[in-house]
């Protein structure tokens, strides 16, 4: 898999613009994991829930997932670190089926890429290495800057970023075969450039719980595109604000490069986008890397911007995942907001 480089960019003072609702709407946290209980995690990357209640941890610095059950006093591990089949090692990505508790893994025993899905009783579902020479993982911050640094379950299949394959999304079995290709790269300007040119169209494949998918892209001019079930276009969005005004007026048109400690040598692009996910109204929360999240309607239009606030200030999420009841989960934190009703 070719390197794609990420490098996080933090804005400093923000004002809300002409071009959306007036003033940036607080939402407070309703809820967080009890503190002896977070604060036996080292870097959590994800934060879900089952329909049943159970909360699933993705704690990357781990190399692990934990579940907390309702009432229980401390988390249960569920993955033994490890290379072998069922185990995980260097583990970048997880989401989870809420209806039954099944869940996929992404990590890299041998500098390979590997996915596993799991029942929620931990038998294995399937689990496959994807092609390509080994490669040593390289992170920054929450940012994987190769591999796997994003993924989306369906419950029955599996979705990649794979810019370097010619299209922006892989749909993929449980065994590794592929279920079906769509999104077209977007154009950069840096097609002279593959590095540059896959790393601005890096970015994250979701699910509409509404039906089709949404695509959106991390880094260079930040945008959105909606697509139908068969994978086919439907609309594009750009992601404007004056947040993101910065960003684009410092947004450079050649890159540099930076050497690893492996030795490689890669571009460093910067993102707009932290995170994103679709809620189950199908609205779409983009948080941008200067902690600040705006939220579209199904049509694409956008009608609120968001800050996070937890026991200790602002949160710039690593993470957002919806419950069945209305609530969004955020790490870092392990934090939990009610959605206002009249949204």
């Amino acid at each position: 898999m070719r390197l794609r480089g990420l490098a996080v960019l933090l804005a400093a003072a923000l004002l809300p613009g002409a071009d959306r609702p007036p003033r940036v709407e607080q939402l407070r946290a309703t809820g967080a994991l009890p503190a002896h209980i977070a604060g036996r995690f080292r870097q959590v990357l994800g934060f879900e829930q089952t329909d049943a209640g159970v909360y699933y941890v993705f704690d990357r610095r781990a190399h692990t997932i934990y579940t907390v059950a309702p009432g229980a006093d401390a988390p249960q591990q569920l993955l033994s670190l490890g290379a072998e089949p069922g185990r995980v090692l260097d583990p970048s990505a997880f989401d989870l089926d809420p209806a039954d508790g099944s869940f996929v893994v992404a990590d890299a025993p041998g500098s390979r890429q590997r996915l596993q899905t799991f029942t929620s009783t931990l038998g294995q579902l399937g689990a496959f290495l994807l092609p390509g020479q080994s490669v040593p993982r390289v992170t920054l911050g929450p940012f994987v800057l190769n591999g796997i640094g994003s993924l989306q379950y369906t419950g029955s299949s599996i979705l990649l970023n794979q810019p370097e394959t010619g299209s922006l999304v892989i749909e993929y079995h449980f065994d590794g075969s592929i279920v079906k290709t769509f999104g077209q790269l977007r154009a950069t300007g840096q097609e002279a450039d593959r590095d540059v040119h896959l790393a601005l169209n890096v970015g994250l494949p979701l699910v509409d719980p509404t039906g089709g998918y949404v695509f959106v892209f991390q880094s260079g001019a930040p945008l959105f595109r909606k697509y139908d079930a068969r994978g086919q276009l439907v609309f594009e969005r750009h992601i404007e604000g004056t947040e993101l005004d910065d960003y684009l007026r410092t947004l450079p048109t050649t890159w540099p490069r930076r050497r690893t400690d492996q030795g490689d040598v890669i571009p460093l692009v910067p993102p707009a986008v932290r995170t994103a996910a679709v809620d189950r109204s199908g609205r779409v929360w983009v948080s941008l890397t200067s902690g600040y999240t705006y939220v579209y309607d199904a049509a694409g239009d956008r009608i609120h911007v968001v800050q996070f606030r937890g026991a200790t200030g602002a949160i710039a999420p690593d993470s957002l995942f919806f419950t069945r009841d209305g609530r969004v989960l955020v790490t870092p934190g392990c934090y939990e907001f009610a959605v206002p009703k009249d949204w």
